[in-house]
């Protein structure tokens, strides 16, 4: 799959084989970009290829995934990390189910629903006042004096208005 040259294998600009074509010869810095267009012009092809475990970079035919995994390079690498977990790590901690239970919640939305008035909220203005006619105009303002709040939103187009 990849072209064997002396750069180094991570080298972002050495050159790496398309397992969709061989004519394709991609930088492997955009290689994994390419998998993906590959992938979409053939399907038939894709059909035919396995992923590696251990390196979803590597194709292969699925006839030979066993033996690619047996060879792979990068099977060396997850058995590294795997061996440098430490001394008393353990199955069982990673797989324990967690006792942590949410507290009591002593919140109602349906009561509180109901408690709320049917106006509308309005920044600057009792809701209490709104359906009132007990004030002038109908509205409570809880704005400090010589302060008002706007008569149209900013926000209005200028045919609604």
């Amino acid at each position: 799959m990849e072209l064997e040259d002396d750069f180094d294998a991570f080298d972002p600009e050495r050159l790496v084989q398309c397992p969709y074509n061989k004519h394709h010869r991609i930088r492997a810095c955009r290689f994994p970009y390419h998998l993906v267009k590959c992938k979409k012009s053939y399907p038939e092809v894709a059909k035919q290829l396995a992923t590696c475990p251990f390196n979803a970079r590597h194709l292969i035919p699925q006839a030979d995934l066993s033996d690619h995994i047996a060879k792979c390079s990068y099977k060396g690498l997850i058995e590294q990390d795997v061996g440098n977990q430490p001394s008393d790590f353990k199955r069982d901690e990673m797989n324990a189910v967690s006792t942590w239970q949410a507290p009591p919640c002593d919140e109602d939305w349906e009561a509180e629903l109901l408690e709320q008035s049917d106006s509308p909220f309005i920044w600057g203005m009792c809701n209490s006042g709104i359906n009132s006619s007990s004030t002038t105009s109908g509205r409570e303002s809880y704005l400090p004096s010589g302060v008002r709040a706007p008569e149209i939103s900013p926000y209005t187009p200028p045919f609604k208005r």
